[in-house]
């Protein structure tokens, strides 16, 4: 146990070094550090390792980890996938580095894989006059996101859509048939103001959906990012979803070869969350991504640990999580807001 700790406190101080110095090269392989003297206090960061959770049998689903947080502990959900986009399971926590406001934790309560979580998911979808002739594909998108991945015993969900202004057009519920009803309540109209819709599903409903038990909250975003009518700016929708720890996953409806900077709008909103921007050409190619996307909702990793000098300041901390296996890449939100006290 004690290499352990010492490899992940090393590692995180190593990343530092490299973030600071700004070197874009993978760093070199992690040593030992040497042993303290007995005079010196042991290392500030102690680490409870879970046992490991045993595979579930067929038919059987694993339970999920109920993790009780203090106030100035955090959660960090994290994806690690392959250069192919595959998701990696079994890794252990030896495996990542982490820096939270460019300093190693002083602990790490937990590290495990969160298995088959319930979801809590919002379909939100661009209405604008912008979309008018892909209109249909972003319903179909829609309705066959919902069929494909959630569960009615375990999941709920949300369908907004949105022009000038954001409007429900379903409510939290379980039934599938609601949801597809409220998907296709929706019809085009009017200007574009996605980043509003975005921190409104956020502030309003995401924020809003706490219990007892831990769930996994994301976004399905359709649009083609193009904004024109928003009062909040796209890093103030961004700060929103890390407040409501949801991840964005937006599905563009670009059909053209080419990325504009509505995609490029779509990506960063994805990719500060710690989700994923997916370009599909036809309705008929979507259902491969809405599985990667339920594949990595359900199988995700949680680190829960104390940040080092934290602050009940409401300030924004930045996070830098990486992989000491330089072949796969981390995906988790790239910062949070402290509480205030």
């Amino acid at each position: 146990m004690t290499r352990k700790l010492s490899v992940f406190v090393y590692a995180a101080a190593f990343a530092a070094a490299a973030l600071y110095a700004q070197q874009p090269a993978a760093p070199p392989a992690i040593q030992q550090p040497a042993a303290q003297p007995a005079s010196q206090p042991a290392p500030a960061l102690a680490v409870q390792q879970p046992a490991t959770q045993p595979a579930g049998q067929a038919g059987q689903e694993a339970a999920p980890t109920v993790i009780r947080l203090n106030v100035n502990e955090v959660s960090l959900i994290f994806t690690v996938t392959d250069g192919h986009g595959h998701y990696i399971p079994n890794l252990k926590q030896s495996d990542f580095a982490l820096l939270d406001d460019r300093k190693a934790p002083t602990h790490v309560k937990s590290f495990h894989q969160q298995i088959n979580l319930p979801l809590r998911v919002g379909i939100v979808i661009d209405s604008s006059t912008s979309i008018r002739t892909r209109f249909k594909f972003e319903q179909q998108s829609a309705i066959e996101f919902l069929l494909e991945v959630l569960k009615t015993r375990s999941d709920r969900a949300f369908v907004m859509d949105f022009a000038e202004v954001p409007k429900v057009d379903q409510d939290w519920t379980n039934n599938i048939d609601a949801l597809e009803t409220g998907v296709n309540r929706v019809f085009p109209a009017g200007g574009t103001a996605l980043y509003d819709a975005v921190y409104t599903a956020c502030r309003d409903k995401m924020l809003t959906e706490r219990g007892p038990e831990p769930v996994r909250k994301a976004m399905v975003l359709i649009s083609d990012g193009n904004d024109n009518q928003s009062r909040v700016y796209q890093d103030e929708a961004i700060k929103e979803c890390q407040r409501a720890e949801t991840i964005i996953y937006a599905i563009s409806t670009n059909w053209t070869p080419s990325r504009g900077k509505g995609d490029q709008a779509l990506t960063q909103m994805a990719e500060q969350t710690g989700g994923q921007a997916f370009f599909p050409p036809s309705v008929e190619e979507m259902s491969s991504s809405f599985h990667d996307i339920e594949e990595e909702l359900r199988s995700q990793y949680a680190l829960v640990y104390t940040p080092a000098d934290f602050k009940y300041d409401g300030g924004y901390r930045p996070i830098y999580l990486f992989c000491t296996d330089r072949r796969y890449q981390v995906r988790a939100k790239k910062g949070y807001f402290a509480p205030k006290q």
